[in-house]
């Protein structure tokens, strides 16, 4: 299911991309202008009255891990085009687009170029988060959208409670430390081999578990463990969030 929510959300980019730089320039891309998303039929997606997840009250010191893949061209090393000589070929930046580019764009480059790659992690989310909350989410603790972060916080803030909520949740690995929350966590996308184990000191187990369904299923992490180790479950939510 997973999967064909990011591939049906890749088919949606390229054709939102052949407009990305014209809508852009000229101020009228909803997200960069912080529309609210249209709310989703279903009980998947949550309307306009969304509010962040419950998340610990002391927040994580490390961010969501990612599952690899290349850094987007918005955070390049080397040089960046100073603030004041960031304009675009035709029309002119929003507000909000020209703070999300600030210290952004590589000198040479674009910066309709590097708006484009915001725009595209705004739309990515916006799809998902009709088709499936938890995946939408899933997608950012996985670093599947490595931009999100910053790309919410300039470009769509509306779904900042995406955000929020992924970083307190797990990907598939293996956790251990300072990165461990003790609370109760919901698989998001899961596979029919998802499997998890938590352990305490000593490598004693304190549970562990199997879904051969494919079915979201829900644990906790306690006090004493010490490390907590995931295979096909996607990624893990941290419980009262929107599900």
């Amino acid at each position: 299911m997973r999967n064909t929510f990011l591939a049906c959300a890749a088919v949606v980019l390229t054709a939102a991309a052949l407009a990305a730089c014209g809508s852009s320039a000229d101020g009228n891309d909803p997200e960069a202008a912080g529309a609210q998303r249209p709310a989703a039929s279903g009980p998947a997606a949550p309307g306009p009255s969304t509010t962040a997840a419950t998340a610990p009250a002391t927040p994580p010191s490390e961010e969501p891990e990612a599952s690899g893949g290349s850094a987007p061209a918005a955070t390049a090393e080397g040089p960046k085009t100073p603030a004041d000589e960031i304009t675009p070929a035709t029309g002119t930046f929003t507000r909000k687009q020209k703070e999300y580019l600030k210290d952004r764009v590589p000198k040479g480059m674009d910066p309709a170029a590097v708006l484009q790659t915001g725009q595209e992690t705004c739309d990515k989310l916006r799809y998902l988060v009709k088709a499936d909350r938890d995946t939408a989410v899933g997608a950012i603790v996985t670093g599947e959208i490595p931009d999100a972060k910053d790309a919410v916080a300039g470009l769509c803030t509306q779904h900042q409670d995406l955000v929020d909520e992924a970083a307190y949740g797990y990907p598939d690995g293996k956790h251990s430390g300072k990165k461990l929350r003790p609370g109760g966590y919901r698989s998001a996308s899961p596979t029919t081999d998802c499997s998890w184990r938590i352990e305490g000191a000593g490598g004693k187990e304190l549970a562990s578990g199997a879904s051969g369904t494919g079915k979201s299923r829900k644990i906790t992490i306690p006090d004493s463990a010490v490390t907590f180790t995931s295979t096909g479950c996607y990624a893990w939510l941290p419980e009262g969030g929107e599900g």
